[in-house]
C-alpha cells in the first residue's frame, strides 16, 4: 500500500491469470482505473498524507511522467508504436482524479462510457456483457487494512452494477494463492531502486509469465515490455539506460496492468531534543 520515496510501487493487480480469459477484459481496466476514488481514500483513510505514484519508476529521474520521450526512447518504441498511448508519450498522461467529494461522478459518468464501449450495459441493475453475464471479480486480501481498502472500492464498483466480492484469507492460504495467481484482484508492491536490472524479468517479462511463484502478479506478456527490459540490460550509456528505463515505463503504464494507490512524499523521523551529538568527541 505505501511508497517509500517513490521506491515502492503500490498498487491493485488486474487480473490474476487463474481469472478467465473472459475476465481479464483489457478494454475494461481503464474503467476500473477511473473509478477508483483515490482522493476521497486518502483523505478520510490516511488522513491526506500520501501521493498515488505516477510511474513505475516515480519522483526518479527514469520515471516517464510529465516528460516526452526522447529520440531515444522513440527509437526503441517504434517497432511497438501502438502499445504506447499518445498521451504517454507526449508526457501529458495524468491518472484520473477527483473532487474527494466521495461522490466521483464525473469519473463514474467516464467509466460507464468506457464500459459500454467495451460492449457493457445496465440490465436489472447490474452491469452486463452482451451474453448477459454480470460483471463481477473477487479481490484477495490478508489483512484488515486491504480489506477496509477494498470495502469502499467495491461500493463505489457497485453504483455502476459491478459485483466485487472481497475473500478474506490467513497468510498462509494468501501466499499460496499468490504463487499459482489464484485470484482475480490482489494489492501488492514492486521494491524499486535507481538501478533496476534482472528483476524486471521476473517481475513483468513475457518468459515469467506462465510459471508458478513468480512476481509477475498481473501476467504481463507482452513484446514491446519484453523488448524494453532487453534494452535496458543491454545499455551501455546512462543515457540509453535511462531512456530503456523510461520507455519500459511507458509501456507498462499503456497497458494499465494496475490501479496505483498511494506513496509518502517525505521520510519521516522521530527525534527527541535532548538526544545531541556531545560538545566534545
Amino acid at each position: 500500500l505505501l511508497a517509500v520515496s517513490g521506491a515502492v510501487w503500490g498498487a491493485l493487480g488486474l487480473w490474476g491469470r487463474s481469472a478467465p480469459p473472459a475476465r481479464r477484459w483489457p478494454r475494461g481496466r481503464p474503467a476500473l482505473l477511473v473509478l477508483f476514488d483515490a482522493e476521497w481514500i486518502t483523505r478520510t483513510l490516511f488522513h491526506g498524507l500520501y501521493t498515488r505514484p505516477d510511474s513505475y519508476f516515480a519522483r526518479s529521474i527514469l520515471s516517464s511522467a510529465g516528460r516526452p520521450a526522447s529520440p531515444r526512447e522513440r527509437e526503441l518504441l517504434a517497432p511497438f508504436g501502438a502499445k504506447v498511448k499518445p498521451q504517454i508519450l507526449d508526457g501529458t498522461f495524468r491518472f484520473p482524479a477527483s473532487a474527494g467529494s466521495g461522490q466521483n461522478r464525473a469519473n463514474q459518468a467516464e467509466a460507464f462510457r468506457l464500459l459500454g464501449e467495451a460492449g457493457y450495459r445496465i440490465a436489472g441493475g447490474a452491469l452486463v456483457d452482451g451474453k448477459g453475464q454480470r460483471l463481477a471479480f473477487e479481490a484477495l486480501a490478508s489483512t484488515p487494512g486491504q480489506e477496509r481498502l477494498y470495502s469502499r472500492f467495491a461500493a463505489d464498483l457497485a453504483r455502476l452494477g459491478i459485483a466485487m466480492r472481497i475473500r478474506v484469507v490467513d497468510s498462509a492460504q494468501y501466499q499460496a494463492r499468490l504463487k499459482s495467481y489464484d485470484y482475480d484482484m490482489i494489492q501488492t508492491s514492486w521494491v524499486a531502486s535507481l538501478s533496476p536490472g534482472n528483476e524486471q524479468l521476473f517481475r513483468f517479462s513475457s518468459s515469467v509469465a506462465d510459471k508458478d511463484g513468480s512476481f509477475n502478479y498481473a501476467g504481463v506478456s507482452d513484446a514491446a515490455v519484453d523488448a524494453m527490459i532487453v534494452a535496458m540490460l543491454a545499455a551501455a550509456s546512462d543515457t540509453d539506460f535511462v531512456a530503456a528505463c523510461r520507455a519500459l515505463d511507458r509501456v507498462l503504464l499503456s497497458g494499465d496492468y494496475v490501479i496505483p494507490l498511494f506513496s509518502l512524499p517525505h521520510q519521516w523521523i522521530a527525534y527527541w531534543r535532548r538526544i545531541k551529538a556531545p560538545g566534545r568527541t
